[in-house]
């Protein structure tokens, strides 16, 4: 399995920063989890794959590029975009951003061949779904909205991603019951300074997220922190350093990651 974040940002060369605003990461070329810069960074190859779209939560890093991905797409579309995600994130997406004012009610159109070009997939938390090769099994986590991670696997490698979370403690109920699990991304995006404003905002901070992964007993497993606030990255890779985790390290933008 291949397992990429999408860049959102670049330096004055044009290379991808590793400064994060956005969060989009592509498994095999061909499934969006989070759609924050598919529109903006996905390759031309990637573009011609993806019609899947799998969202944690509907806040905006996180759902940016998806209305740009499908009107970039939306003439010649021979299926439709499958956004999955859970019920009350479809009825934000409806209510506040496929609503007309925003942007067009993709799901009510169709193209000049006659093809829905977005069709919601709801999914159950806590129960899998399938999505192309994959299975999917999403886990409620704590954020300031309802927000699920993820177990993913296709049969062969398994990983897991936090989404936007707090303390929380389903989520590594879950995991700690997964067999062959081979990497956790788990979101740290504010430092230790700011401890009250990711408490009030639902975030990590790395002093938080070592109490966390006290919980998390899956010595084995490869653990890469994403998800971090890119005015605040230096601060938190240097006091991620300072943890000394065995096993945890950065999750890097643009790099394929193979497992």
């Amino acid at each position: 399995m291949k397992l990429e974040l999408l860049p959102s940002t670049f330096d004055e060369n044009g290379m991808a920063s590793p400064r994060q605003h956005l969060s989009c990461f592509v498994v095999d070329d061909c499934v969006a989890i989070d759609a924050g810069s598919l529109a903006m960074a996905a390759s031309a190859a990637q573009k011609k794959q993806i019609r899947d779209v799998v969202l944690t939560h509907a806040h905006l890093d996180h759902i940016a590029g998806l209305p740009l991905f499908i009107d970039d797409l939306f003439s010649g579309l021979e299926a439709p975009v499958r956004v999955h995600a859970a019920p009350e994130i479809i009825e934000t997406l409806e209510r506040d951003i496929f609503n007309w004012e925003i942007y067009p009610r993709f799901s009510e159109l169709e193209n000049a061949n006659g093809t829905a070009v977005m069709k919601y997939q709801p999914f159950a938390v806590g129960e899998e779904f399938s999505v192309k090769h994959l299975r999917l099994k999403a886990i409620r986590v704590n954020h300031k909205v309802s927000s699920v991670g993820f177990v993913v696997s296709d049969n062969q490698m398994k990983f897991a991603v936090s989404g936007d979370t707090a303390e929380t403690d389903e989520f590594w109920r879950v995991l700690n019951a997964e067999e062959n699990l081979s990497a956790l991304l788990i979101e740290c995006a504010l430092p230790n300074e700011l401890e009250e404003l990711a408490r009030a905002a639902h975030h990590l901070t790395p002093r938080i997220l070592k109490q966390e992964l006290e919980k998390f007993k899956r010595e084995e497993c490869s653990i890469y922190v994403v998800n971090i606030k890119p005015m605040y990255r230096d601060e938190v890779v240097r006091q991620i350093g300072e943890l000394e985790i065995e096993n945890l390290q950065i999750f890097e933008v643009g790099q394929i990651y193979e497992w």
